[in-house]
């Protein structure tokens, strides 16, 4: 059952006031160095416009075209913007969005090459490509997956990209290989549908000259931090876990310390980022776990998983130690049915939003736990799978059809305005120096206030 407002009320303002010491505090930067950028916050610089328009070129840019099929988004160290792409030979892959329930795995795909891209991220123009693996994938695909849904990582000196069963491969930033580690077939296949294969698809994190990553998976799990010059394992602990998609994150701990957090389905935990060694564990929630956990502010760590019977919201405290329930004293507040399944939930000043994929937000004050609102974006005929970003007093909110609703961020979730790509996405934007960058289902699109841009 959930916690009581009123415990909620109580557990929050102790949490606060114990972790103001030791927090560090959420800076955005003009890098988008991982997924939703840095600890996965989705908070960008700068003011990216409210409105645009591609046909004609309002507000954009650049558009340029991207071959292949893939869901990773764009990373962004300095001037570079890095993806990655999976090319099939003889035609293009096919791709269903929207909201329905067959789970069943794209079947007969031909080879293809699972390629790693830089682009200039001012001009738009392509500096280098390079072919990580070719030939068929060891694993199927959702029909609403790519090969590619993993996005990259850097750190400015190492770009690391992982494509599942065909590798981890890092790379500097001019493109020259480095090392690549194998893992054999990791199936990332629904737990309770064990010949279905969906793919892989959770992002490694670059941070402090390591590589972190998640493979949960039908069987052997494991969550490993590695050297990011070498590739060599620091350590690797393996996981009582069913396969996940969600992407691990970095966070402080008192004394200097810092831990990985992983969202699961039979453990979501915390690893002490230096040794391995398990903090602090929780059961239960959703079955498909897809968020990523993230920090309200300089408050708790808020993590949601969403499929099944359960739908939760976890408030838990940085130096959360031991098992974990709704009930410890770890565990700042909870709620069991307002969760999201596909999308990492954003935090804007004392507010979260948590969009579930048919574009109903409900808004949490992340202090206290109360729910203000839950409203629907657009008709609900759209799915919604890429994560929201925000920035300039903005939230961006994504659907699949490539439809962008623009939020002023509060409880009454007003919205600003609605953009039209012209063709679907499932990546979730990255912002840096006030532009916001889409990798929709063909092109790459940068959006900037005052651009005036073509196609290349």
């Amino acid at each position: 059952m959930p916690t009581s407002l009123r415990t909620l009320t109580t557990r929050a303002t102790a949490t606060l006031v114990f972790s103001a010491a030791t927090a560090l505090p959420v800076v955005a930067s003009d890098n988008w160095p991982s997924f939703r950028g840095n600890g996965a916050d989705g908070a960008g610089t700068g003011s990216p416009p409210a409105t645009w328009n591609v046909e004609t070129g309002e507000n954009v840019l650049f558009r340029v075209e991207v071959s292949g099929l893939g869901h990773s988004s764009p990373v962004i160290w300095e001037d570079r913007l890095f993806l990655t792409s999976a090319v099939p030979e003889g035609g293009e892959a096919s791709l269903k969005v929207g909201l329905y329930g067959d789970g069943t795995p794209v079947e007969g795909e031909p080879p293809q090459r699972f390629q790693v891209l830089a682009f200039d991220k001012r001009t738009g123009e392509l500096l280098w490509e390079r072919t990580a693996f070719q030939g068929t994938p060891a694993i199927k695909r959702h029909m609403k997956a790519s090969h590619t849904n993993s996005t990259p990582a850097t750190d400015g000196k190492v770009l690391v990209a992982f494509f599942g069963s065909e590798g981890l491969h890092a790379y500097d930033l001019e493109g020259r290989p480095l090392w690549n580690r194998q893992f054999g077939v990791l199936d990332s296949g629904p737990y309770d549908f064990p010949t279905y294969e969906w793919g892989f698809a959770s992002s490694p994190v670059v941070h402090d000259g390591r590589v972190v990553i998640q493979v949960d998976i039908l069987s052997q799990s494991f969550v490993a931090v590695l050297d990011a010059a070498t590739g060599e394992d620091v350590w690797r602990k393996t996981r009582e876990e069913v396969a996940t998609w969600s992407t691990p994150a970095v966070f402080p701990r008192q004394g200097g310390r810092s831990q990985v957090v992983l969202n699961g389905y039979h453990h979501i935990g915390g690893y002490d980022f230096d040794t391995g060694e398990e903090l602090w564990r929780l059961e239960g929630g959703g079955d498909i776990p897809v968020p990523t956990p993230i920090r309200a502010g300089d408050g708790p760590i808020l993590i949601t998983n969403a499929h099944g019977r359960l739908k939760p919201i976890y408030a838990i405290d940085l130096d959360a130690e031991g098992k974990l329930d709704p009930d410890h004293d770890a565990m700042v507040w909870f709620h069991e049915r307002l969760g999201n399944y596909m999308q990492t939930p954003i935090v804007v000043g004392d507010l979260a939003y948590f969009c579930y994929d048919n574009g109903v937000v409900t808004v949490v004050d992340w202090t206290t736990g109360e729910r203000l609102n839950q409203r629907r974006l657009g008709r609900g005929a759209s799915g919604f799978s890429a994560s929201a970003v925000a920035a300039g007093g903005r939230i961006y909110f994504n659907s699949e059809v490539g439809d962008i609703y623009v939020v002023e961020p509060g409880p009454d979730l007003n919205e600003i305005a609605v953009n039209e790509l012209g063709e679907t996405l499932m990546a979730t934007p990255a912002i840096s120096d006030g532009v916001i960058y889409f990798r929709a289902r063909r092109h790459l699109v940068a959006v900037g206030a005052g651009s005036h841009g073509t196609d290349r």
